[in-house]
């Protein structure tokens, strides 16, 4: 059954139309966008679908298909922080966020593609494909910027995860065939292609689950705000000569934290130049530097950010032991995905290496998709 049908079935009438915003890949630059750093993600052809509606009685009803019976019906006006549970506080902060520009009541039927907490932005993604439809349905008119940063602010103060801006930004505002580098200070952007000819990447949802919504996250941004008072700069963005910031901190786990957000804004400002000039190069392919850059990012969100676990320490290996130029963890950590770019000739090699180092650990079988820079989000016909 469509989408379409299953609202009508649901909701005894038609949507108004379908929206569709991607989940996205961080090509390179992780836990650097809340210490006001660069990042490179690019969106993929997974995503996440919102059915709507207008509703005149101002209240919100959600459902989604991945949630059968777990439907939430709720007034807007009443919407608080923390006050929806599950899935359902992504867009019930959505609405939240928008009421008071005209947002009002609507309901909404959620289908994905997108696996959840496999470390692909699903959460932002039902974000932004919310955000354009309460938009559109109340005529509200915004900036894609603006709507990133609204899709920001539901999941910061609504549900509660102190994310950055990079995974709304990536879903609003990607370009087809290209990554976008994203200044977090600035907001400013830059479309940067990705000549993936003769390249493939992978991405392997190790089946390690992560909530983002734990400590863990919280902590480590807690370590960066430490350390940036510490040092006496407003954020480790401002922090120019690595050595002599890290001798004058005696906290080890703080040196550490400290090196890798600095190291990772200097791999994704290297690995930006890499692909313009490969683009700007017809025949240079970009796929052993930047994959030596990966697989250096992974060492340090690894052994430095200390948020890699089992199974993308597993999947980086074998994928280069098997061929691939290189791969790292991608997502906030302690579970989700691994992105690996390998030559096209190779994709077969690298997923059976894999799935051989996963058997002969006894771990469940990795989901491994090839994926592509898609577009961002958008209302369908």
């Amino acid at each position: 059954m469509s989408i379409e049908d299953e609202f009508a079935a649901a909701y005894g009438r038609a949507p108004t139309a379908v929206w569709r915003a991607p989940g996205r890949v961080n090509l390179i630059g992780e836990h650097t966008d809340y210490n006001d750093g660069l990042v490179l993600p690019f969106a993929i052809g997974l995503g996440v679908t919102v059915a709507g509606a207008r509703r005149d009685d101002g209240m919100l009803e959600l459902r989604s298909r991945q949630a059968p019976g777990d439907e939430v019906t709720v007034p807007v006006k009443d919407l608080a922080p923390r006050g929806v549970p599950g899935w359902a506080a992504y867009p019930a902060g959505v609405a939240w966020a928008l009421r008071e520009h005209g947002v009002d009541g609507a309901s909404l039927l959620v289908d994905a593609d997108l696996p959840r907490g496999a470390g692909l932005s699903s959460s932002a993604a039902l974000e932004c494909a919310t955000a354009l439809a309460l938009c559109d349905l109340y005529g509200v008119t915004f900036s894609r910027t603006e709507l990133a940063r609204f899709a920001q602010r539901a999941e910061n103060l609504f549900v509660g995860v102190p994310c950055g801006l990079m995974d709304q930004s990536a879903s609003l505002l990607a370009v087809a065939g290209h990554a976008l580098l994203l200044d977090c200070r600035s907001g400013e952007t830059e479309q940067v292609p990705l000549p993936f000819e003769g390249l493939a990447a992978l991405v392997v949802d190790t089946r390690a689950e992560h909530a983002l919504t734990g400590g863990e996250y919280a902590t480590r941004r807690g370590q960066c705000e430490r350390a940036a008072e510490l040092l006496g700069v407003a954020s480790l963005r401002d922090v120019a000569d690595l050595d002599p910031a890290l001798r004058r901190l005696h906290d080890p786990v703080l040196r550490r934290r400290v090196r890798h957000v600095v190291t990772e804004n200097e791999r994704v400002a290297s690995a930006a130049r890499l692909l313009e000039a490969a683009a700007a190069t017809p025949g240079r392919g970009p796929g052993a530097e930047l994959g030596a850059l990966l697989t250096a990012s992974h060492a340090s969100l690894r052994d430095d950010y200390e948020v890699s676990w089992p199974e993308a320490d597993l999947t980086v290996a074998a994928g280069v032991d098997a061929g691939a130029h290189g791969g790292r963890m991608i997502g906030g950590g302690f579970g989700g995905s691994v992105l690996l770019l390998c030559p096209a000739e190779r994709v077969a090699a690298v997923r059976a290496g894999i799935e051989a180092a996963y058997a002969a650990q006894e771990m469940p079988s990795p989901r491994i998709h090839r994926v592509t820079p898609s577009g961002g989000a958008a209302r369908g016909a």
